[in-house]
């Protein structure tokens, strides 16, 4: 029964948020709070909340005061020179800015942390997104992609974990997928460029013959085409004109415009030390992030009324980013106290027939990207993995294969989809797009990385058939 209802509790949750019949963070909360009911744990609901937001407290902590911080360094101007290079060495092409933000995603991943990761690739990106016209499903998606095929770092989430539970090492389970990991870097790139080109052909039925996609408003509708009018202008379109114009204007006025060189020198040396600190873990991640922002901030905006404008102009990013985070804590602190996530990993387990058993690895690997949006990572690795593993060795399989067979979808590529996880909405919430368009724009895509892996895993004999 319980199994059952933690099933029909994530399957109503991705049905409602997907078609957009109720928001992400009401359907967070209420949703589990309902099955708890239903299930008859209404009396110690309360204790499993409030174990769910504490768990979430520290990443909800420590993205609040990252995004003050990288906010604090985008209008500084700190990432000014990093857009014009990008723009120049894209040549204001969607399909050469997509593969660009591939590029940098994976190579900013490799830190392992995905929070960090969306943290400072939306930054940087997004206003060169903004400036070109290009959809924010289009970041969104292409960072997903990157980070997700960067996850299997040995000391990347999923490895770990999977190491950690079967009791292996990193040569057993990450060496041997090496050149399937080189086979979903490519295919990340090419489909991030597939994906470029059809914003390009998007950008291009949108804009008149000799404009520019620049000169476009950033917050056009990106699914409703629109008829080709060189000469006649709409007032929206003019409306969009003379709101740039100020803010160009008011941004000629601000200090971003004219911040001295030794305040950008400051500001770079802070965001570098930061990196090194946060990738050596120096001190706690919410710790760091708190006292670089503070510095930052005294810096930046001496003054008490600098200080105060730069709060309330970002406060609405910070409340939509750090609620849904703690709203996925009440989710899956129900989810995990009332013992559904266990019984969902038991129930599933006991469907493998007998027939399958020799072939579980590709059936782990492929299976394993959807199930990131059932399981914590925690859960799968620590509730499924063992019992996949365990079944396995029955059928005379290595316990190493379904390892890596695991590695290869779940909270790999599907990590910056699922909505239990704490980063995606990092990602979607400083991207400025729903859940549900995310998940469904991306899907496919982050689910070819894992049967392009799969297939390179069979074919080089990471994984057996």
């Amino acid at each position: 029964m319980l199994a059952a209802l933690g099933f029909s509790t994530i399957g109503l949750f991705l049905l409602l948020t997907m078609t957009k019949r109720v928001s992400v963070l009401v359907a967070l909360v209420l949703l589990p709070v309902l099955a708890a009911l239903v299930g008859g744990f209404a009396g110690g609901m309360g204790e499993m909340i409030l174990a769910g937001l504490t768990t979430v407290a520290p990443t909800g902590i420590m993205i609040a005061f990252a995004v003050l911080y990288f906010s604090l360094m985008v209008d500084a101007g700190l990432f000014d020179p990093l857009i014009r290079q990008i723009l120049r060495a894209t040549r204001n092409d969607p399909a050469r800015v997509a593969v660009g933000t591939a590029v940098l995603t994976m190579c900013v991943a490799l830190d392992g942390d995905g929070a960090s990761t969306f943290l400072i690739t939306v930054s940087a990106l997004l206003p060169v997104y903004k400036r070109l016209g290009m959809s924010p499903l289009v970041l969104s998606g292409t960072v997903c992609l990157g980070a997700g095929v960067m996850n299997m770092l040995p000391w990347g989430g999923p490895t770990v974990r999977a190491m950690t539970a079967l009791k292996l090492d990193s040569s057993e389970v990450f060496t041997p997928v090496l050149p399937a990991m080189a086979c979903g870097i490519a295919w990340v790139l090419a489909a991030s460029y597939w994906i470029g080109r059809r914003e390009r052909r998007r950008l291009g039925a949108l804009t008149a013959p000799g404009e520019r996609n620049a000169e476009r408003p950033a917050d056009q509708e990106v699914e409703t085409p629109q008829a080709k009018t060189p000469q006649v202008k709409s007032p929206q379109a003019e409306t969009s004109q003379a709101e740039t114009s100020q803010v160009e204007t008011s941004q000629a006025e601000t200090p971003r415009a004219a911040a001295p060189v030794w305040l950008t020198a400051f500001n770079a040396l802070l965001t570098l030390v930061l990196l090194v600190a946060l990738v050596m873990e120096v001190m706690p991640l919410p710790v760091l992030f708190a006292l670089a922002f503070a510095l930052a901030l005294f810096v930046n905006r001496p003054t008490w009324e600098g200080q105060q404008a730069l709060l309330e102009k970002h406060a609405k990013s910070v409340v939509l980013v750090t609620t849904m985070i703690f709203a996925a804590g009440v989710f899956t602190g129900v989810l995990t106290g009332t013992k559904m996530i266990s019984e969902m990993a038991e129930a599933l387990v006991s469907v493998v027939p007998d027939s399958l058993g020799g072939h579980l690895p590709p059936l782990v690997a492929i299976t394993g990207m959807p199930l990131s949006l059932a399981f914590t990572p925690d859960a799968y690795y620590f509730g499924v993995l063992p019992v996949l593993s365990h079944t396995a060795a029955g059928f005379g399989t290595d316990q190493a294969e379904i390892a890596r067979a695991a590695i290869l979808g779940q909270m790999t590529t599907g990590f910056p989809l699922s909505p239990l996880t704490a980063s995606t909405f990092i990602l979607v919430g400083m991207s400025g797009v729903q859940l549900g368009e995310h998940q469904r724009f991306i899907f496919r895509w982050a689910f070819g990385t894992t049967l392009v892996m799969t297939v390179a895993a069979l074919l080089t004999g990471a994984i057996s058939l």
